[in-house]
């Protein structure tokens, strides 16, 4: 083909919902029609975009299986009026049914993460991925098996006389399957992607990339997902490069988009929407993890339980930019120990936004439990046994309104306080959703001084300056059992998310007493957080599907 002469081409980002098979097979069918409307013949889907990802074990029944092969035959047919158009497809596949042997000699049906190329009503060809991320929040080896095993080779489809390869994903992150795309012909490498969001993951995803264009002398189109799926967010920005590895198109970050390029053999040329800041991104991930939480599962509104702190009122903003003021509602639950300051900044911050804000003190029945279990702790001084009380009986009143009104409760907790427990189960860990749980108190700091730069001053200025506290016992401070927050953070992170030793942080210069603290503490609270609410992932690792340590443990390093 001439390198003057291009094929227009369309990336559908769209926003899969799993197990909507209707929904999603619908929203694919209409980015293919408005995109042949505009001139593309070519039509690239996200990763298992006609079922959602991850679909996890939905994969093990068979009815969800006939049910996808079932949506692929209707999403052919529903394009068969289209003539001339390539339609690329990510869906779970299995050939026949006959299956591989495994544990106690159960056969089973070989399942492949796959892409089928739609044209005028029918499945031309059928690309099963080859590698199969098994880290972080993947989990793909127990789902699935590789291309390889099916005895497949490179697929690649002919438009307008350009070649395309295929590729799902993680096999754009090794040498072999773009390679057997371009021994097989292939001009362009398309790659459809589910690749969860962290913070970071967009200039690293866009670099390696830039590396296997290089490397293979040819354009990548990107077509990626957007949306939230439980824990984790997919940030879209799907993309173009070139054969030297630059970006010449990008979608935006966070929604549905349908990006349409005119690609030849040198390049891929389309519109290139800036990449935001970290603080941006973080929030839209956020923003987008509480709507179609919320959404996708039916919730009308959400409850929070506003405290005065800067957590809630994180949370509460996050809330109201995911869902509208309407749907959402504070209640400030104030104890013995709460501070007027506390009143007043709840009440100002909740009315700055226009949500509901309510009161209901719960000293009385505070009082009454004390009342109750005198006999029992009778010659015993109060402790931390009073505060978790008090913290308890606001998880009860947040989850009786829940109940009561279909609400879903957001919690309010940090990653710093879920690394150390500094939260009560079944006291400000009760709830239905954790929208903070993976972002440190540093960086809750961060955004609160972002949303606030935007524009409008959406957090009282207070409530970010104010030394933080739990407020359940007098003159309460967060850090009279915690080092400060900058030293906590850092720990948090090279222990945590990076995995570096005992010894190996202490030796880049943090106080060993302070490296046994925070180590410690994130040991044995473990138990806590395997009973806390699901929540949203926006680092490499947090604590939740990616992180699986035991609750009993004696190893120390």
């Amino acid at each position: 083909m001439s390198e003057q002469s291009s094929v227009k081409v369309a990336l559908a980002q769209i926003n899969a919902t799993v197990g909507d098979l209707a929904g999603n097979s619908a929203r694919i069918v209409d980015a293919a029609r408005r995109a042949f409307a505009q001139g593309a013949r070519l039509v690239l889907t996200p990763e298992l975009g006609l079922c959602g990802y991850p679909p996890e074990d939905l994969l093990l029944r068979p009815a969800f299986m006939q049910a996808c092969a079932d949506a692929l035959a209707d999403c052919a047919r529903a394009l068969a009026d289209l003539p001339g158009l390539f339609v690329v497809v990510g869906h779970p596949h299995q050939f026949g049914d006959r299956g591989d042997v495994r544990s106690n000699s159960v056969s089973v049906p070989q399942r492949y993460n796959a892409a089928s190329v739609l044209s005028e009503g029918r499945v031309l060809a059928t690309y099963c991925k080859r590698e199969l991320p098994n880290y972080q929040v993947f989990d793909e080896r127990r789902y699935f098996a590789s291309g390889r095993d099916a005895g497949q080779g490179a697929v690649v489809i002919e438009v307008q006389g350009l070649k395309f390869g295929l590729n799902i994903c993680e096999d754009a992150w090794f040498d072999e399957p773009g390679t057997l795309a371009r021994a097989a012909g292939a001009d362009v490498l398309c790659v459809l992607n589910a690749s969860p969001f962290h913070l970071g993951k967009l200039a690293e995803r866009e670099e390696r990339m830039a590396q296997t264009a290089r490397a293979l002398r040819m354009p990548l189109l990107y077509a990626h997902l957007a949306g939230a799926q439980d824990e984790v967010v997919f940030d879209g920005a799907s993309f173009a490069l070139d054969a030297e590895g630059a970006v010449t198109a990008r979608a935006a970050m966070f929604e549905e988009a349908l990006m349409l390029l005119d690609v030849s053999t040198v390049t891929a040329t389309g519109e290139v929407a800036p990449t935001p800041s970290i603080e941006a991104q973080a929030w839209a991930a956020l923003v987008v993890g509480v709507r179609d939480y919320v959404d996708k599962n039916g919730f009308p509104g959400v409850i929070i339980g506003l405290s005065g702190g800067i957590d809630s009122a994180l949370v509460l903003a996050i809330a109201v930019d995911a869902l509208g003021a309407d749907r959402v509602r504070t209640v400030m639950m104030p104890s013995p120990y709460t501070a007027d300051i506390s009143w007043i900044d709840a009440r100002d911050m909740a009315q700055r936004l226009g949500v509901r804000y309510d009161e209901i003190s719960i000293v009385p029945m505070f009082e009454d439990f004390k009342r109750s279990l005198a006999t029992e702790f009778a010659g015993r001084a109060e402790d931390a046994t009073e505060e978790n009380i008090q913290a308890r009986i606001r998880g009860t009143l947040l989850m009786a309104l829940s109940n009561k009104f279909g609400s879903i409760v957001l919690t309010t907790g940090n990653k710093s306080e879920m690394a150390t427990g500094y939260c009560t189960l079944y006291g400000d860990m009760a709830g239905g959703f954790a929208v903070i749980k993976d972002v440190a108190k540093t960086l809750v700091y961060r955004l609160a001084a972002w949303k606030n730069a935007q524009g409008r001053e959406i957090i009282p200025e207070r409530i970010i300056t104010r030394a933080p506290s739990a407020e359940l016992r007098p003159d309460q401070k967060d850090q009279d059992s915690l080092p400060p927050y900058e030293v906590l953070d850092a720990i948090l992170s090279r222990y945590m998310e990076f995995d570096q030793g005992i010894d190996e942080i202490v030796a880049a210069g943090f106080a060993a007493a302070d490296v046994e603290r925070v180590t410690k503490l994130i040991k044995i609270n473990e138990y806590k957080r395997r009973q806390s609410p699901v929540g949203i992932r926006i680092t490499h690792r947090a604590f939740g599907r990616d992180w699986r340590y035991p609750i009993t443990s004696k190893f120390r390093a």
